[in-house]
């Protein structure tokens, strides 16, 4: 930047001079500093970007003023929607589980692989699956779950002992949720999935808090899957009585395999590509 120091008529008469600023031109860019202006956001056709229409109507009509959302957004709404529903399901860790990527073929997992299988086409009632560690349970649980997250419905994928502590941890003062907005989500999302049921710290609160999700869920008939590595007669039998009343196919399926994800890693038996 120079400064021109050429005074101007009028202010010359007075005797004062007046600098003048003269801009110099910016110097080029560098390649390196060149930066491609991203495209403006795509503006819809239908509504002008506006995102909705106003009922054409005359004044005094019931509808008069009314606005009618365009259908970019509520593609917009669905979107949101899809993502809390994900967000909701506790799945994000378990997203790789599903009936794509598990193998029926290892020995003694095929009976509960299509039992699940078809209990996830349209849940009903409750899935049970009981065995030991390491069979594959909570692998084909997590698999019902998530094809009925694909189909944009609620679902919540929860482990026993971590659910609890989830409750517990609401009463705490810095807790972002209320208890009873957790507890009732639990009661009444569409599909619950409990996984390792009976692995919970055996207070009196945490079996009293597992019996109101159970019951609740009994009394208004809400799909169930639940898995455990105990014996059955091992758990609270107001429980368990809730289990033999609502089993999907009238069954509780007890799963005797040899350990499902030993068998993948020795490389013995290869799921199925995914197509």
């Amino acid at each position: 930047m120079t400064l021109d120091t050429t005074p101007t008529t009028s202010w010359a008469r007075a005797g004062v001079t007046l600098p003048t600023l003269i801009v110099a031109p910016a110097p080029e860019p560098d390649d390196e500093e060149r930066t491609e202006t991203p495209p403006p956001p795509t503006r819809c056709p239908e509504c002008d970007g506006a995102g909705f229409f106003v009922a054409d109507v005359p004044y005094g009509h019931p509808r008069f003023g009314e606005l009618i959302p365009c259908r970019c957004k509520l593609a917009e709404r669905q979107r949101r929607q899809s993502a809390q529903i994900a967000r909701m399901s506790n799945l994000q860790s378990f997203r790789d589980l599903t009936f794509a990527t598990f193998d029926p073929d290892v020995p003694g997992v095929r009976k509960a692989y299509l039992r699940a299988l078809d209990f996830a086409r349209q849940p009903r009632g409750w899935l049970l699956l009981f065995g030991p560690c390491g069979i594959g349970k909570t692998h084909l649980a997590a698999a019902a779950a998530n094809q009925a997250l694909d189909r944009n419905e609620r679902v919540l994928f929860a482990v026993v002992p971590d659910l609890l502590d989830h409750l517990r941890s609401t009463f705490g003062p810095s807790s972002e949720v209320a208890y009873d907005e957790r507890f009732e989500l639990v009661r009444t999302v569409p599909l619950l999935v409990l996984d390792d049921l009976g692995t919970e710290s055996a207070t009196a609160w945490a079996r009293e808090k597992l019996y109101q999700i159970v019951n609740h869920r009994y009394n208004l008939e809400l799909p169930t899957v639940i898995t455990s590595n105990r014996a059955p007669e091992q758990l609270d039998q107001r429980i368990l009585s809730r289990m033999f009343q609502r089993a999907f196919a009238g069954e509780i399926l007890r799963v005797s395999a040899e350990d499902y994800r030993r068998q993948i890693g020795s490389g013995q038996s290869s799921p199925p590509a995914t197509t």
